[in-house]
């Protein structure tokens, strides 16, 4: 197996990454198609189908050449089936068959996970993770998402929920979430979380700051704005990202004090604000974590960027294929 090639597919609402890979994670080729989300994600599967051997005819490979397939997808994955549902950035309403479907096309086995799972994997293998037996990954987007190795193995719990960090209440009477409940960090440190908190703490400041004027003038903020205002000591931006900064470092000091990695990797976009970002973390994951825990566990920004989830989406195949 070892001279075999693995493909990975990080399936998102705006494009679909591919990377052809050896066993050892080494990326050989990589590219990537727009999501056709229209009549309810139906060109999906037959676009990465068609994707798939299209780049096999032009490099000359075949089926016999592949270990397998392995994609990351948004939505409630169910890996033994092969099936997803629930996957709404991508019009997927009812359940679809991308195992069943990829594999009768392609005559390569397949196997598929959840998009932060499979992004946390990438990390760990050839990222921040440094190949540790436990890794916890955490990823600031629009959401936040997670994902979380131990001894080994990519934890799923009962209902495919593990990982879930999200949705970790750090804030009790804190604003609602999507998923129904309160508080869930997603609501504070992601992407719109900063903007949401931004909002209602500059409506009680009267001081001078520049986030203040935009806000109040109308203008369209970012996390990105609100991190660089930061960084530039606008006073309210700086409290912003300081509540931000306390909610986030109490939820990855709870994954620290309950699992104790070797790392916690923090990704996504917003962790593009980098060592300021990082820095502000540490600070109450200090403070929030019991000594050998503080001692022993390290928080460390990903270091893959993009391609984390192809990366990772290919490992499943070796994962699959230990015994």
């Amino acid at each position: 197996m070892e001279e075999k090639k693995l493909i990975g597919v990080d399936l998102g609402g705006t494009s679909i990454k591919f990377a052809i890979m050896t066993m050892t994670g080494e990326i050989q080729q990589r590219w990537s198609e727009e999501t056709n989300i229209l009549d309810e994600g139906a060109h999906i599967i037959p676009d990465i189908i068609d994707s798939i051997n299209h780049h096999l005819t032009m490099y000359a490979m075949d089926a016999a050449d592949f270990a397998g397939i392995g994609m990351g997808s948004p939505g409630s994955v169910d890996r033994d089936q092969g099936t997803v549902i629930g996957a709404y950035n991508l019009n997927w309403k009812q359940t679809v068959y991308p195992k069943r479907d990829i594999e009768a096309a392609t005559k390569i086995p397949f196997y598929i996970d959840n998009d932060a799972n499979v992004a946390a994997l990438g990390e760990r293998w050839k990222g921040a993770g440094d190949n540790q037996p436990d890794v916890a990954f955490i990823t600031l987007g629009t959401g936040i998402g997670g994902g979380i190795i131990a001894n080994n193995e990519l934890l799923h719990g009962v209902a495919g929920s593990a990982g879930e960090i999200g949705h970790i209440t750090v804030d009790p009477q804190g604003y609602m979430c999507t998923c129904g409940k309160r508080g869930c960090l997603e609501t504070i440190a992601s992407a719109t979380g900063v903007v949401r908190v931004a909002r209602d703490m500059a409506e009680e400041y009267a001081g001078d700051s520049q986030l203040k004027k935009q806000l109040d003038d109308g203008d369209e903020i970012s996390a990105k704005i609100v991190f660089d205002l930061a960084k530039a000591n606008d006073p309210l931006a700086v409290r912003v990202i300081d509540r931000v900064c306390f909610y986030l470092g109490l939820a990855v000091a709870n994954i620290g004090n309950t699992l104790n990695p070797a790392y916690i990797v923090i990704g996504g976009g917003v962790s593009a604000a980098g060592d300021f970002l990082l820095q502000q973390v540490q600070k109450y994951f200090e403070e929030f974590t019991f000594p050998n825990v503080r001692d022993n566990t390290k928080l460390r920004l990903a270091t893959l960027g993009n391609v984390a989830g192809v990366i990772g989406a290919a490992s499943l195949v070796i994962a699959n294929n230990k015994d």
